[in-house]
């Protein structure tokens, strides 16, 4: 084999490998689609079928081959991992509902805060135009 068709073989070896690595690491809770595109399936093993649990579930490729390229994962541990990332998921939204009365504490002070800083710049309002008035008297005595 000639050096040039040999580094082929190798990239197309590493490729291949690297391919199987991404559909494995792929393969997390229920799946919906294949990799190759192909329809998910629910597949139940028969009792012809030379198994020790006949009747067990698989979610799997419509188009499936053992090479590694296409899902059948057993139902059991698709609905498990889609389980376990649901309760993450609800986890994390117990803590944002668990925060909610504190923000709402938060923003009752912050209005209350606003309220009186409203207040403030009222009367310093006022303040500036009785000055304006008193600056504009002053120059009528001074000028006139």
């Amino acid at each position: 084999m000639d050096p040039a068709e040999e580094r082929r073989e190798t990239k197309r070896q590493t490729e291949l490998i690297n391919m199987q690595g991404y559909v494995a690491d792929s393969e997390y809770g229920i799946p919906t689609r294949c990799p190759c595109g192909g329809r998910i399936i629910d597949d139940v093993r028969g009792k012809d079928d030379y198994d020790t649990l006949p009747g067990k579930r698989f979610f799997t490729c419509k188009n499936y081959k053992a090479d590694g390229f296409h899902y059948r994962q057993p139902w059991v541990i698709g609905v498990q991992e889609h389980i376990e990332r649901l309760t993450k998921r609800l986890e994390e939204v117990e803590l944002v509902i668990n925060w909610v009365p504190e923000v709402n504490n938060q923003i009752e002070r912050l209005e209350a805060e606003v309220k009186a800083l409203n207040g403030e710049v009222d009367n310093l309002t006022g303040q500036v135009y009785n000055l304006s008035v008193q600056v504009a008297d002053l120059e009528k005595l001074c000028f006139d």
